[in-house]
């Protein structure tokens, strides 16, 4: 057969991977207050280290590429964090939560909640 004068058109899929309500739950994210932002300079691609408030849960730090915002625009921003994941280490952070946000042509735009609430508060 040839191909060479025919032309294909793949479409991106996006799947879903299904999950149980158990696996969901194991899943602690909450929301917490960034209190500062400051360029993570030796991570490989363009990121900001930030701090985040977590109420009774006490600050924790994570490496962002979060680099189409100016550090003053983040901070005091309420987000939502993924907080049980093991730290690792990007550049010279110790990145112990992960942000939540969208991957847009803009750059990633951050989970926050429209209401304030206590730092700390569980997502459900």
């Amino acid at each position: 057969m040839k191909y060479n004068s025919m032309h294909f058109t793949v479409l991106k899929q996006e799947v879903f991977i299904m999950i149980t309500l158990e696996h969901f739950d194991e899943v602690d994210m909450r929301v917490g207050t960034i209190t500062a932002v400051s360029l993570n300079k030796r991570a490989r691609k363009p990121a900001y280290k930030i701090t985040v408030d977590l109420g009774d849960f006490g600050t924790k730090n994570s490496s962002a590429q979060l680099t189409n915002y100016e550090p003053e625009e983040l901070v005091g921003k309420q987000v939502v964090c993924v907080c049980n994941f093991e730290p690792m280490r990007i550049g010279d952070v110790k990145s112990e939560v992960r942000l939540l946000g969208s991957d847009t042509d803009e750059g990633c735009i951050l989970l926050t909640s429209l209401t304030p609430v206590k730092n700390g508060s569980k997502i459900f």
